[in-house]
């Protein structure tokens, strides 16, 4: 018979792409008694989650809720509600999530356009809106903060020129949310989803979402059934709604979870967050730059919450990650696609955020290099990041 240990993880200190290191009351709102979905102590939880949701989205949209699932599940809930077959869609993509956003839609039986950029580059917003002046496109799809690249999109213009065509305006915040500046309301974004494993420190399960009221129509105005039943919004609203019509059963740890969480963002105040977010961005980069090394996004796109590091010529980048995670316990992470191999993604999401979490991270970046035979000016970095 096989015998196993009690479950007991190493506590590591998780500045990669995602998740992020979590808030020790977050932690022990997990740990609190379940309740059954349809409890009332739990209906008091799901109206404060969607209270909270619309202050970090800047919405005043009613259907704000949390998808029961990861990030992934936000991004397909937003497009299989709103697409049918035949219906024409603009994808924007400039990396993997991106490509992802295109994936979906082709999979609604969508015929997508795309308007690409290269990796580590913005999509310009007078490409965006060549595409639009040639073709009708029903919704318009972007990624505001690309996990693959470190590139913060801007969103304002290209907002003005969808609401202009007519289209519905959908956004990926996934890695925004909770640390850069998300306005939905503001930027006229029809569907915006998220996840709760990046600048929101809550493990993954579920995935925030809203809808404007004219996204809302689109949905009542089905001719088709939604492709998905699980996240079918028809029904999903009157579970959360006041009807409170049973769907099915919320993963209620999750949502105690991303209650905590989001009040702890409430109590920190969204500009002072955003504030953080952004100062410790630039402390990193004074340190990595001091240090000799090199950030792969141009400076006015770079993304706060995620940044790009260039390898250095030479260097085995697997044994450098490696040697941070059993000689530190800490985690950074690899490049994907056309960035696999040529960058390090340093996630400064929520709780990692901090000034020493990057102190700490130069100090072990450089120990793991000079492993390899290559001397960083760890001094010089660790100085400039805490100036």
């Amino acid at each position: 018979m096989t015998t196993y240990r009690p479950l007991d993880t190493a506590e590591r200190l998780l500045m990669g792409p995602g998740p992020s290191s979590i808030h020790p009351r977050v932690y022990r709102a997990l740990a609190a008694p379940v309740v059954g979905h349809l409890d009332p102590q739990f209906l008091e939880i799901m109206e404060e989650n969607k209270t909270l949701l619309q202050e970090v989205f800047q919405t005043g949209n009613r259907l704000t809720i949390p998808i029961s699932g990861t990030g992934s599940a936000g991004m397909e809930t937003c497009l299989v509600n709103v697409i049918e077959p035949g219906d024409r869609v603009l994808i924007c993509i400039n990396g993997v999530f991106g490509q992802r956003m295109l994936d979906v839609a082709q999979r609604c039986g969508a015929e997508v356009d795309t308007v690409e950029a290269p990796w580590g580059e913005p999509i310009p917003p007078e490409k965006i809106g060549e595409a639009l002046n040639e073709g009708e496109y029903k919704v318009v799809g972007i990624v505001h903060a690309e996990t693959s690249t470190g590139v913060l999109q801007p969103l304002a213009e290209t907002a003005g020129l969808v609401r202009e065509s007519g289209a519905l305006f959908l956004v990926d915040t996934v890695t925004s949310l909770g640390g850069v500046k998300v306005a939905v309301d503001e930027w006229n974004i029809d569907l915006c989803y998220s996840g709760t494993q990046k600048c929101l420190s809550c493990p993954p399960g579920l995935a925030p979402i809203t809808l404007s009221e004219r996204a809302v129509d689109v949905l009542r105005q089905r001719t088709n059934k939604v492709q998905s039943w699980y996240l079918d919004l028809s029904m999903l609203e009157k579970y959360w709604g006041e009807e409170r019509v049973y769907h099915h059963t919320a993963p209620i740890s999750m949502n105690y979870a991303l209650r905590e969480a989001l009040l702890l963002i409430h109590e920190e105040g969204l500009e002072s967050r955003w504030q953080r977010h952004l100062v410790n961005h630039q402390a990193l980069v004074r340190g990595v730059e001091a240090m000799g090394l090199e950030m792969a996004v141009a400076p006015e796109f770079r993304l706060p919450s995620l940044n790009t590091v260039k390898i250095p010529e030479g260097v085995d980048d697997p044994r450098v990650r490696g040697h941070l995670l059993e000689a530190f316990n800490l985690e950074i992470g690899g490049g994907l696609g056309d960035f696999k191999g040529k960058v390090w993604r340093v996630g400064l999401m929520g709780h990692s955020s901090t000034k020493e979490n990057i102190a700490y991270l130069l100090m072990a970046l450089g120990d793991a290099m000079r492993e390899q035979g290559t001397d960083l000016d760890v001094g010089a970095g660790v100085k400039a990041a805490l100036e």
